[in-house]
């Protein structure tokens, strides 16, 4: 892939064989973050699961302390006294079957989070075909399928973020954007690696962080000493 001058000047600055401290790939990564526009920090974690295997699936949510730097909007599908008491929370929409075809048929998706109660799942699956491969079907490991939808949306606007393995056992989640301060980072990134510590699966032997690498949008990647997390 052909990187340009920009990122290749921004590359110089890291030892790629080198595994940095946390505080100094954040200070790093910090520095490679040269777009013009306030580039997200992600951290790309690589772990020894296997997720073919049910028993070695990881899937989950954390609340950063700082957020993510991002305005997230919420889909909830509720119906009752719920309705209202999403749109209280702050939920930027709230409906029920309505919704399905405007979903379905007009390809609408203008938003990031969906909540449901458990009452409207029977309704939100019949969007499984679009809502699953985008990642946005509520689950209740995630803490999206919920009665109490004030406490969920409230915990999204926050800065709640999922975290999952993708088909390469690789969890990618944001920490963060480019104009946080390293101590807004380090601790978003610190409050991440406990949650994804504390959900290893028990089936999984050997060593469980094989690779730790922070990146923003647009820039080189920078690893991280796993010794040092764990």
């Amino acid at each position: 892939m052909k990187r340009g001058k920009k990122y290749a000047e921004a590359a110089k600055s890291i030892d790629r064989m080198t595994q940095y401290d946390k505080e100094e790939a954040i200070s790093l990564v910090k520095k490679v973050a040269i777009a013009k526009f306030d580039e997200t920090i992600e951290a790309h974690i690589r772990t020894g699961c296997d997720g073919r295997h049910a028993e070695q699936q990881i899937r989950g949510a954390v609340v950063l302390p700082h957020g993510t730097g991002k305005a997230v909007k919420v889909l909830v599908f509720a119906k009752g006294d719920k309705v209202d008491e999403a749109l209280a929370a702050g939920a930027d929409h709230v409906g029920g079957d309505e919704l399905i075809p405007r979903i379905q048929n007009d390809g609408w998706l203008d938003f990031d989070v969906v909540v449901a109660t458990p009452d409207m799942m029977g309704v939100v699956g019949r969007l499984g075909r679009v809502l699953g491969p985008k990642g946005l079907m509520p689950n209740p490991k995630a803490g999206t399928v919920t009665m109490d939808v004030t406490k969920a949306v409230k915990d999204i606007k926050a800065g709640k973020i999922e975290y999952r393995l993708d088909k390469t056992n690789i969890i990618h989640v944001p920490i963060g954007k480019a104009s946080f301060t390293e101590e807004q980072l380090a601790d978003n990134f610190q409050t991440l690696i406990d949650a994804i510590i504390k959900a290893r699966p028990s089936a999984v032997k050997g060593q469980f962080l094989r690779s730790v690498t922070l990146a923003p949008t647009m820039g080189p990647g920078v690893k991280i000493n796993t010794a040092k997390l764990v």
